[in-house]
């Protein structure tokens, strides 16, 4: 980064709801990080057209125009192109049966592999190391996250963002947009259990957001 350059941070939502949990947190780390003097963007994938990785293995050819980039043209790829000049990058998604969003997935394909080169004295190629951060709502509390094993995959997707450079995850369980459950079939009074404690803790994790945005750009500017 030049003198006198504020850093970049790109901000990806994939949640298809751009007002929900995961877009309130996101953009409090967008508030911290404005909060360094960082120039930030958030992008919601459900405005995106683009599909996933199509293992057409353009990006592994030699000398060629595609070397570590995605030969895909769609919505993504000026996306994609951008983030190759960003000093910073925090995702966001709800988990959804497990794992993230079927958009974040399909934005983590098109976004790592290209960068994941097959030579083992350069297995990574993205032009430079910068932080990264990954904010995931659940329903779910912290037992049941463990019990279903989403703290293992958000292990596993927290080892892969390291190849970019430093990385943290913030967790945020017990989120439910179900305050209306009279038209819904839901057997027990768990989900307003869930409600009452997210909202007591609702305080807490828009503060621990904006701190990593705030961390994430002094991790940067102190380089």
């Amino acid at each position: 980064m030049k003198l006198g350059e504020k850093m970049k941070l790109l901000v990806i939502n994939g949640s298809p709801r751009k007002t929900g949990n995961t877009a309130t947190f996101l953009n409090k780390a967008l508030e911290g990080a404005a909060s360094e003097g960082a120039e930030t963007e958030l992008i919601h994938l459900r405005d995106v057209n683009f599909r996933g990785c199509r293992s057409c293995l353009t990006c592994k050819l030699k000398d060629e125009k595609y070397s570590g980039k995605c030969a895909m043209k769609d919505e993504l790829s000026p996306i994609l192109e951008k983030a190759r000049d960003i000093d910073a990058l925090i995702l966001g998604s709800p988990i959804y049966m497990g794992i993230a969003t079927s958009d974040m997935r399909a934005f983590f394909e098109r976004l790592f592999y290209p960068y994941l080169s097959y030579d083992a004295d350069n297995n990574f190629i993205f032009p430079k190391k910068i932080p990264t951060g990954f904010i995931y709502t659940m329903g779910a509390n912290e037992q049941r996250m463990k019990e279903g094993k989403i703290d293992q995959y958000i292990t596993f997707t927290e080892r892969l963002m390291t190849m970019f450079g430093s990385s943290e995850s913030l967790i945020i369980n017990n989120t439910n947009l179900n305050y209306d459950n009279s038209k819904k079939i839901v057997s027990t009074s768990e989900p307003e259990e869930i409600k009452s404690i997210y909202q007591e803790a609702f305080p807490d994790y828009c503060k621990k957001a904006y701190e990593m945005g705030a961390s994430i750009v002094k991790s940067v500017n102190e380089q």
